[in-house]
């Protein structure tokens, strides 16, 4: 989204719902804009900077669970995965 249009912390899905339906067309706009400009990218807006590939290997077992978990939360693996390791980061950081 551009700076034009914040999206305020809600109270309840039905507040959230609510505004989500009153900006449709300001939302709308902005996604049609990021299209054009090709920053969209499975309809999110794609990553502004280039992030470096990296492979490690994992225990086909573990990948079979992340790909269950990351399934019942509507995710693709590789992005749940991604998520972890970002989440054990910061944890870290902090302590």
């Amino acid at each position: 989204m551009s700076s034009s249009l914040k999206v305020p912390t809600f109270a309840t899905e039905s507040e959230e719902a609510d505004w989500w339906y009153e900006n449709r067309p300001i939302v709308e706009a902005e996604i049609n804009t990021a299209f054009a400009e090709g920053r969209m990218k499975r309809g999110i807006p794609a990553p502004r900077g280039i992030t470096p590939a990296t492979s490690i290997r994992l225990d086909p077992a573990d990948i079979e669970k992340a790909r269950a978990v990351a399934a019942k939360r509507g995710l693709k693996y590789q992005t749940y995965l991604k998520m972890l390791i970002h989440e054990a980061l910061a944890k870290e950081s902090v302590a």
